[in-house]
């Protein structure tokens, strides 16, 4: 039977969740069949405490008010919090399951390896049996019977070409219990051959990048092979840990423990350097520096939704305003894209390596 056909299983009519505050327009995440906000929301910034802390009502209350903007697509995962990414959902829309997208993921075992240094990698796990295990915890964590998208967490190429993972998955499609499976990329930027190998090989309905103005690459491969495989991309931090916003004038410091604070000193330099030069996108023009970043990433058709940090009801209203904000012109695009390929007419200095499967293999159970 082709993959993604559902024989048999009626999910739950979607209910499209019109915002009452501002209006956010929605887009088709590839053949998924899921129109999603174009700006969603990832449920990292709630769960995790790697971009400040917030108690978990506050976390479930910024998510109510995520809905009331418009916004119907959560990303999260299982290991975010130790499952928290995933109650807390339960916890904020307990009678409204059929007004949202989730999309979770599975990969990590934090169920046998709960200690770990800092933000180091846990060891990974895509067995059959583990699969079948991971699926069930989430869909217990999320009080929910079926999953909308159930996306590989990190996965290398050694993943993307072991046939049964995907029988699992199909397995999954067929039980009812997932409607799609799609990939997350990352943790870094970097994984082009896995990624490039999951729309053409695995023929990849859903595929999670990093994608910005300040690390466009490898993220504009992705897009003719998004296009030729008719995949869908959601592009994760547009605002490149919050230099493309108003919140920083000054290269900034993170508190230790904050996502963030694993940025190089180099890199944040130069990204502040490079910020100066993309000011002209909200001066005059009706839109903040932060919803140009997003309408810059919006630009490209085959992205169907960007992820930033949404971190305050601030960030949540200013964020879903570039809705309405005016797009990029074509004089505007131009100009962005010369910067690009002039490296923003700086002096070659720090540039980020590129990761792969080969650079950072998949984390054993020997990682703690």
């Amino acid at each position: 039977m082709p993959a993604g056909v559902f024989p048999c299983i009626m999910y739950p009519t979607y209910t499209e969740h019109k915002g009452k505050g501002k209006d956010v327009k929605y887009r088709k995440l590839g053949p998924t069949g899921l129109n999603i906000a174009e700006i969603a929301f990832g449920v990292w910034t709630v769960s995790t405490g790697w971009w400040g802390q917030m108690t978990e009502t506050e976390g479930a209350a910024l998510l109510e008010k995520a809905l009331y903007e418009g916004i119907n697509f959560y990303d999260t995962a299982d290991t975010y919090g130790e499952g928290l990414g995933e109650t807390i959902l339960a916890r904020a829309f307990p009678k409204k399951r059929h007004e949202i997208i989730i999309a979770t993921k599975f990969g990590y075992d934090f169920y046998n390896f709960q200690a770990r240094a800092g933000h180091r990698e846990r060891p990974q796990n895509f067995t059959p049996q583990f699969i079948h295990y991971a699926c069930e915890q989430s869909l217990k964590r999320l009080k929910t019977d079926y999953i909308d998208l159930y996306q590989l967490h990190i996965p290398r190429m050694e993943h993307i070409r072991n046939d049964e993972i995907f029988a699992t998955l199909e397995d999954l499609v067929h039980e009812g219990k997932i409607r799609n499976y799609g990939f997350a990329l990352g943790p870094d930027i970097g994984w082009f051959d896995e990624g490039a190998a999951a729309m053409r090989e695995r023929q990849a309905k859903s595929v999670q990048i990093i994608y910005s103005l300040l690390e466009p690459d490898p993220g504009r491969a992705f897009f003719p092979v998004a296009q030729e495989t008719r995949a869908g991309l959601l592009a994760r931090v547009p605002h490149a840990s919050e230099i493309l916003t108003d919140k920083f004038v000054e290269i900034p410091t993170f508190e230790p423990g904050d996502h963030r604070a694993l940025r190089r000193a180099q890199w944040l330099r130069q990204a502040m350097e490079k910020r100066k030069h993309l000011l002209f996108l909200a001066q005059g023009t009706g839109r903040t520096l932060a919803q140009a970043a997003i309408k810059f990433c919006m630009a490209q058709p085959t992205i169907a939704a960007v992820l930033p940090n949404i971190t305050s009801e601030a960030d949540l209203k200013e964020y879903t305003a570039a809705s309405d904000a005016p797009d990029l012109t074509a004089d505007e695009l131009a100009r962005t894209q010369e910067l690009l390929e002039h490296n923003y007419y700086l002096e070659e200095g720090h540039r980020e390596e590129f990761r792969s499967s080969q650079t950072a293999p998949s984390p054993t159970g020997i990682q703690g």
